[in-house]
């Protein structure tokens, strides 16, 4: 499987503190993270809010940004292991959000590395 993830925008999604809302508290959007397996490779997801700041004039630049918290956030190589190990071709895995102003400052984030199912039976 290829672990090299690639930049993808997904769909905003709705409602109260999901990912891809947009946050007016704090002047940040707030965007959704996920990566998408499939039998050949990870696809970076990111979930844009239906109602973004008019000031993200470049939908490239604040994916990357978002990637680029992301893996300074959690390790990169650990979570895509665990992926291989845990997700099935086909599923998207959320991995949390990250809530930014323009032109990419970092409000907060909510990233966490996806958990091992266990195989064990209890």
């Amino acid at each position: 499987m290829n672990e090299e993830p690639t930049p993808d925008a997904g769909a905003g999604e709705q409602g109260g503190a999901e990912p891809g809302d947009r946050d007016d508290a704090d002047g940040g959007d707030t965007f959704g993270v996920g990566i998408h397996v499939t039998a050949e490779e990870f696809r970076f997801v990111v979930h844009v809010p239906a109602d973004i700041d008019s000031g993200w004039s470049d939908p490239e630049a604040f994916q990357r940004r978002i990637e680029e918290v992301t893996w300074d956030v959690l390790d990169k190589e650990e979570t895509l292991r665990s992926l291989s190990e845990t997700a099935s071709a086909g599923e998207t895995v959320t991995i949390g959000t990250v809530s930014m102003r323009p032109p990419g400052t970092v409000v907060s984030h909510t990233l966490s590395a996806p958990e091992v199912r266990s195989t064990e039976n209890p």
